[in-house]
């Protein structure tokens, strides 16, 4: 529900003017059943989460509800990935994300693949949980990691943290992170120092930020650490995921009764697909690598078209040149 959400209340005119902006692009197919059903429909979408899906990033990223849908969206989509034990490369889950969002940025991908692999190559298989949890950490707080990073930058070249400026939305996805050279994997920072800076920053920071007393915890148990260290554990941290409210415990990745019955009824409704995909059920586990045909933001709200977009699948290779 919308109320168990974060600062979601403050966000109510974001929602408003969407739906606004939806209900004029869209008025002659809304015209057939009227404007109250659609706000209706409209407003129990935002309710269960199923707003965002196929949705511009921009978007997705607007308010601290949108992101922790697309989250949960994302974990109940593909969790038959994680299921199956396959492992996929960084590339390979950004295609997965453009299914759900296709202008969703790389370079966010790329940094969640970042707290997995820390140091291996880019092109190193993961596995889906491990990817999940990084993927949540970077995309839901990623304002706030991009502060971290400058302050943790500052740290290490001896400067006053305290001088950092707060970067926006959209100056911050243009931040360079901590290289991840030698010296810095061995060296790190401080970490009391680091919690004294990160406590300030959570104090003044505008957007989402994991909650002060658990960031402090993770940093008291060490002495020193570098900014991946700090990611990892922040990924790893199961408080900080229940604080966060939109995956479930590690444990309890690949448990979902009620959606694996959802899921059974609704390919039972699918002529031919049953049969095939009992004859090999990995076939239907990874869908179609090549981005959707971006459709109208009404679409989400119509169910029949849900089913149809995310029962497309194949198992095509990916062309380069499209990432």
């Amino acid at each position: 529900m919308l109320s168990a959400e974060p600062n979601t209340r403050r966000h109510v005119l974001t929602y408003m003017e969407d739906a606004v902006c939806q209900l004029l692009e869209n008025k002659e197919d809304i015209s057939q059943y009227g404007v109250a059903r659609f706000f209706t429909e409209y407003f129990n979408s935002v309710c269960q989460g199923t707003h965002i899906l196929f949705r511009e990033f921009s978007f997705i990223q607007a308010t601290p509800h949108n992101r922790a849908s697309f989250l949960r969206a994302f974990w109940k989509c593909f969790r038959t990935v994680g299921k199956n034990g396959d492992l996929l490369t960084m590339r390979e889950y950004h295609c997965l994300l453009q299914l759900l969002c296709p202008d969703f940025p790389l370079e966010l991908t790329q940094k969640a693949a970042r707290i997995v692999l820390m140091d291996d190559a880019m092109d190193c298989l993961m596995s889906f949980s491990d990817f999940l949890f990084a993927f949540q950490i970077q995309f839901y707080y990623s304002e706030f990691l991009e502060s971290v990073a400058a302050i943790y930058q500052d740290l290490l070249a001896g400067k006053n943290p305290n001088t950092v400026i707060v970067p926006t939305s959209s100056s911050g996805q243009h931040r360079q992170r901590p290289p991840l050279g030698e010296a810095s994997l061995l060296e790190g920072v401080e970490a009391s120092l680091f919690s004294q800076c990160l406590e300030n920053l959570c104090d003044r920071h505008k957007y989402s930020c994991p909650p002060p007393a658990l960031v402090k915890e993770v940093l008291s148990n060490v002495q020193r650490l570098t900014f991946y260290g700090f990611l990892v554990a922040l990924s790893k941290h199961h408080g900080i995921n229940q604080a966060l409210g939109a995956l479930p415990d590690k444990g309890d990745l690949m448990h979902d009764p009620a959606m694996d019955e959802e899921l059974e009824r609704l390919l039972a409704q699918i002529p031919g697909l049953v049969n095939s995909a009992t004859a090999n059920p990995e076939a239907g586990c990874l869908p179609s690598r090549t981005p959707p045909r971006v459709g109208s933001p009404w679409r989400p709200l119509h169910h029949a078209r849900k089913v149809e977009a995310e029962s497309d699948g194949s198992t095509e290779e990916t062309d380069e040149s499209e990432t």
